[in-house]
């Protein structure tokens, strides 16, 4: 199994900026890709980035220019440096990992997932 959990959240003011952390362990691949997703109250899971060979990065259009998905030398930690906060960006933030190569918006390809960790940026 591999386990994963998300760090780095909390309460911010719009145009600021957190940094969030996951840190996997358990069971390792020789491949695998990590993502972040988001879910609002009331409103459906969905893709923020992600994060696969070759550091090849992928971003929902809502974030693209403010968020930036990174992960250690490792491979273990994967970070969501997040910039330039909006209030439509609150939500649960949680972190994925599957053991594709290449990074996908595809929740159905993600077979592990963090607890998740609230964001709340205030206007």
């Amino acid at each position: 199994q591999v386990q994963l959990v998300e760090s780095g959240g909390g309460l911010v003011q719009a145009g600021g900026s957190l940094r969030l952390s996951c840190s996997r362990s358990g069971r390792t691949f020789s491949s695998y890709s990590m993502a972040w997703f988001r879910q609002a109250p009331g409103k459906e899971r969905v893709f923020v980035a992600a994060i696969g060979w070759g550091e090849l990065t992928l971003y929902a259009d809502s974030v693209k220019g403010r968020f930036t998905i990174s992960r250690d030398n490792t491979g273990n930690t994967v970070y969501l440096q997040m910039n330039s906060l909006k209030p439509e960006d609150t939500a649960v933030y949680y972190c994925a990992a599957s053991t594709r190569g290449a990074g996908t918006s595809l929740i159905s390809a993600y077979p592990y997932w963090g607890q998740g960790t609230q964001v709340t940026v205030s206007s």
